[in-house]
């Protein structure tokens, strides 16, 4: 610790914020089985990704795509929830960019497509749907909840 914690105002302050800007796989999956999503899920990345598997029910909408074809695809009103690939990408950042941009409130997906599937999520492709087993490293196994 290297670096003392910030006065307990200031992180509260902080976190709050980092909330309103993020959101998580297990949160977006479950508001979406659960008939709570009140935003829709925008899948920023390239065609053939697309393809090779996303979100059940997402939007495909690649980030160079988003100036032009947004206004016609998004309700300005409705919450926009955006993924990339995963952690190591900031593509889902440069698109969440863009439609804030644009005058869309978003927030970006933690974690990607990667963690999605790695969580144990189903994906849909282009030849159906198919689900991985939850990875244990990142998600609990034999549970729903991660309890957080």
């Amino acid at each position: 610790m290297a670096v003392p914690a910030a006065p307990p105002a200031e992180a509260a302050a902080y976190f709050a914020a980092r909330l309103a800007f993020h959101t998580d796989v297990a949160d977006v999956r479950k508001a979406l089985t659960g008939g709570a999503a009140d935003f829709v899920v925008v899948d920023s990345r390239s065609t053939a990704s697309w393809d090779q598997g996303h979100v059940p029910g997402a939007l495909h909408l690649p980030t160079a795509r988003i100036p032009g074809d947004a206004p016609r695809l998004l309700d300005p009103a409705v919450p926009v929830v955006v993924y990339c690939w995963g952690p190591g990408c900031d593509g889902a950042t440069r698109a969440a960019l863009a439609l804030a941009r644009l005058g869309y409130r978003v927030k970006e997906m933690l974690g990607g497509i990667e963690y999605w599937i790695r969580e144990g999520y189903d994906v849909e492709t282009w030849e159906g749907t198919r689900r991985l087993p939850a990875d244990p490293l990142t998600a609990p196994v034999g549970a729903d909840d991660c309890g957080c």
